[in-house]
C-alpha cells in the first residue's frame, strides 16, 4: 500500500492536450501522487507554464513533448525523443479533442468536421499505437481515453463530435478486447457537461455563447473528471473499468424527439 492510501499508481504518465483544463487537472493529480509525467501539447509557451507550476509544487520529474496533435511525423519524433528514464510509459491519457459547431449538418462546415475527426480519432489512434507497443511487449500499462456521453445519446448539432466520441468508445472496447492476456488496461471516461473552455472553442471564441451553456445549473468541472480518471488508474491492476459514464447531477437523458403536425 502506498502512502497516499493507493494500492497501486503508475509510475509514468503520458497526458496529450495537456494544457487544456482537462490535461492540466490530470497533470497535477497525478503529480500529487508522485508520478513522472509527460505533458505533450503543441504550444510551448503553455507547456512550459504548466511545467514550471507543476515544479514549484510538486517534486516529480517532468518531460515537455511539443507537436501538432494532427502532425503524425512530429508526434512520431517527439516519441522518439523521449528521454531513457521516461520511456517506459504505462499510463497513456489520450484527452486531446475538441467540438467545433453546433449546426445542423446540411449547414456544417466541412472543415470542421475534418478537424475532429483528425484530433478527435486519428491523432489518438496513432497516438495508442505508437505507446501501446511497448506497454505489450512490457506487459504492462493502461489506456484511458477521454469520450463523453455524446458518443451514447446524440443530440441535434452533434453530429460529427457525437460520431467521434462514438468511434471512441468503440475503440476502446475494441482495444480492450485485443488487450487480453497482455495485462493492458483500457478504460473509456465519459463526462457529461463539464464547465471548461469546451463550448468556448466549439463556439470559436464567442465568450457569450459559450457562457450560456454552463448558466444557472450546478455544473462539474474539470477537477471532477480527475477523481474519476486517478480512481481508474490506481485500482489493483486485476481491476479493468471498461466503460465510466459521469453527469452533473442536475443533467439527465432527454426525452425522444418527436415532430408534431398542425
Amino acid at each position: 500500500m502506498y502512502s497516499n492510501g493507493y494500492e497501486y499508481k503508475p509510475k509514468i504518465v503520458l497526458i496529450t492536450g495537456s494544457t487544456g483544463d482537462f490535461g492540466s487537472a490530470f497533470a497535477k493529480r497525478f503529480a500529487q501522487l508522485g508520478c513522472s509525467l509527460i505533458l505533450a501539447g503543441r504550444n510551448g509557451e503553455k507547456i512550459a507554464s504548466l511545467q514550471q507550476d507543476i515544479r514549484d509544487n510538486y517534486t516529480v520529474p517532468v518531460h515537455p513533448c511539443i507537436f501538432d496533435i494532427t502532425d503524425k511525423d512530429a508526434m512520431l519524433q517527439a516519441l522518439g525523443h523521449i528521454p531513457s528514464d521516461f520511456q517506459e510509459i504505462d499510463l497513456l491519457i489520450n484527452n486531446a479533442g475538441l467540438a467545433l459547431g453546433l449546426d445542423p449538418a446540411y449547414e456544417c462546415n466541412i472543415e470542421d468536421w475534418e478537424t475532429m475527426i483528425e484530433v478527435n480519432n486519428l491523432a489518438l489512434i496513432r497516438m495508442t499505437r505508437m505507446v501501446l507497443y511497448g506497454m505489450a511487449e512490457r506487459k504492462n500499462g493502461h489506456i484511458i481515453n477521454i469520450g463523453s456521453i455524446a458518443g451514447s445519446y446524440p443530440y441535434p448539432g452533434g453530429n460529427v463530435y457525437c460520431a467521434t466520441k462514438a468511434f471512441t468508445k468503440q475503440f476502446s472496447l475494441a482495444l480492450r478486447a485485443d488487450m487480453q492476456g497482455k495485462n493492458i488496461r483500457v478504460t473509456n471516461i465519459e463526462p457529461g457537461t463539464i464547465k471548461t473552455q469546451f463550448s468556448e472553442v466549439r463556439f470559436k471564441g464567442d465568450k457569450e455563447r459559450a457562457a450560456k451553456v454552463y448558466e444557472n445549473t450546478n455544473n462539474m468541472t474539470a477537477e471532477d473528471v480527475a477523481e474519476a480518471v486517478v480512481w481508474s488508474a490506481t485500482l489493483p491492476t486485476h481491476f479493468n473499468v471498461n466503460r465510466m459514464e459521469i453527469m452533473p447531477t442536475t443533467q439527465s437523458f432527454g426525452p425522444l424527439s418527436i415532430e408534431r403536425f398542425d
